[in-house]
């Protein structure tokens, strides 16, 4: 049986919450939900009846909530840490010992991603200095010292981004063979210039400046190749 839903059809009631989550949390109750609520932890919606809808994403956050408070005992402001993450781009774990984390990065046979890849939008991620280092695997000195030569560059908000997370993860695998920040600003400055040929070729269509973006890195591999093995 579908579960109702709150006047006007756009998300659930907090009685059809507890009825979806009942089997997994038998102790759920109103007064509770209403609780975390209080506390900022779900912040459904309200209708001008006075109603809480619940999206699919207020639930899966109450879950995570239900079964950190359960399985792992967390106080509210652990959670409230755990949450921060999430909503910053990173996927909390709730298995034992697990910590929120960037998505898995995505396995390719291919040197150079495909056009329809590269069209694909960037993951929204939002990492402080410290996650940025953690993920990595870097330490704190190499990620400065990637920022200093402009390799990752943090927003506005002072976090940093899903490419950042990458280029930090490429220079770590580069470090291994006495590589880095200050050898690897020229992978920035050349960056920069293909960036803005990209842009003269292709114009403001996302479409045509994956294509462009999928020729200009097949021609830098293989410049690269031909120089190594020419």
């Amino acid at each position: 049986m579908t579960a109702p839903t709150s006047p006007g059809g756009r998300g659930l009631t907090i009685g059809a919450v507890l009825e979806q989550l009942r089997e997994e949390f038998p102790d759920l109750t109103v007064s509770k939900v209403r609780f975390l609520d209080a506390q900022g932890l779900v912040s459904p919606q309200r209708r001008e009846s006075g109603y809480r809808e619940y999206t699919p994403r207020d639930i899966e956050r109450l879950r995570f909530v239900l079964a950190a408070q359960r399985d792992r005992f967390w106080p509210l402001k652990v959670i409230r840490e755990a949450l921060d993450a999430f909503d910053r781009g990173l996927a909390p774990d709730i298995a034992p010992e697990g910590r929120p984390a960037p998505p898995p990065v995505a396995e390719s046979d291919r040197s150079v991603p495909a056009a329809t890849e590269l069209a694909e939008e960037t993951p929204e991620l939002r990492l402080t200095r410290a996650e940025l280092a953690e993920h990595s695997g870097l330490t704190g000195t190499a990620v400065a010292e990637l920022e200093t030569f402009h390799l990752v560059r943090p927003g506005e908000s002072g976090h940093f981004s899903a490419a950042d997370l990458e280029v930090a993860r490429s220079a770590k695998a580069l470090e291994a063979y006495g590589l880095g920040g200050r050898h690897l600003r020229a992978f920035r400055l050349a960056a920069d210039r293909e960036v803005g040929l990209v842009e003269q070729a292709a114009g403001s269509s996302p479409e045509r400046r994956a294509e462009v973006l999928a020729a200009c890195l097949a021609l830098h591999v293989a410049l690269v190749k031909g120089g190594l093995h020419g």
